[in-house]
């Protein structure tokens, strides 16, 4: 790849942490699909490696205001949410799950865009995770399920809630990638290079997440839900 190919490689994917940081989610909707346009080798698996130590340094940054009891409901929903998503790719098709997988989180976008909360409970946290666990699985997009339910709540809260529960399912990916063979060392050459933007991404949203509040938040994430249930059309139509 030329250096050219690298310095946008590393733009896009400080911009990504950098997003992630501040409001969430959004690490894997904003990197993934750009940089498999610019070169196949640097998404899917790279994006796996290096979103682990963001994930885990945002959990720890705001350690105090995790909601710990959400977290465990959560992992619960997540873990055969995989399992239901590993069901679903055996007999059905991508493009329809794509189709599927973003009318729903559009759905869900418009609801709570027009005023409408949804009320975190034991049964609304578990079906977060399951839907969580599915569409990471087959779209490898599962932030919106989980960030929708925690919309409403302090900023710092939804960012440590969500780094832990995407923490676990990043660990969950790489030991099924990695048993299976699907982690090369092109992917981990990849990720030792683009890792210094996660970094410099992560210290600017250091400084970004002071400066903005609850309610910036949440559009944050209703926009960054939408445009990822947007991509997922556009692969379903190209495709």
């Amino acid at each position: 790849m030329s250096i050219l190919t690298w310095a946008v490689a590393l733009i896009i994917t400080a911009i990504a942490a950098s997003v992630q940081g501040t409001v969430g989610v959004g690490f894997a909707m904003v990197s993934v699909p750009l940089l498999s346009l610019v070169h196949p080798s640097l998404a899917p698996v790279p994006q796996l490696l290096i979103v682990l130590p963001l994930t885990v340094t945002m959990a720890w940054r705001e350690r105090k205001a995790m909601d710990l009891h959400g977290f465990w409901w959560l992992i619960g929903g997540r873990v055969p949410g995989a399992f239901l998503g590993v069901g679903l790719l055996a007999i059905a098709t991508q493009q329809t799950l794509d189709i599927f997988i973003a009318l729903t989180v559009l759905g869900a976008v418009t609801v709570i865009a027009r005023g409408v909360h949804i009320k975190r409970t034991p049964a609304t946290k578990v079906a977060a995770g399951i839907g969580s666990g599915t569409t990471g699985v087959v779209a490898s997009i599962g932030g919106p399920p989980v960030a929708l339910v925690y919309s409403s709540e302090d900023s710092d809260t939804i960012r440590s809630t969500l780094a832990a529960v995407f923490t676990i399912g990043a660990l969950t990916s790489i030991t099924f990638r990695y048993a299976s063979g699907n982690i090369t060392w092109d992917d981990v050459r990849v990720a030792l290079v683009l890792f210094p933007a996660v970094v410099a991404g992560y210290l600017v949203s250091g400084v970004l997440k002071e400066r903005v509040d609850k309610s910036q938040v949440r559009t944050g994430i209703l926009i960054v839900s939408g445009v990822a249930a947007v991509a997922l059309l556009l692969r379903a139509v190209v495709s």
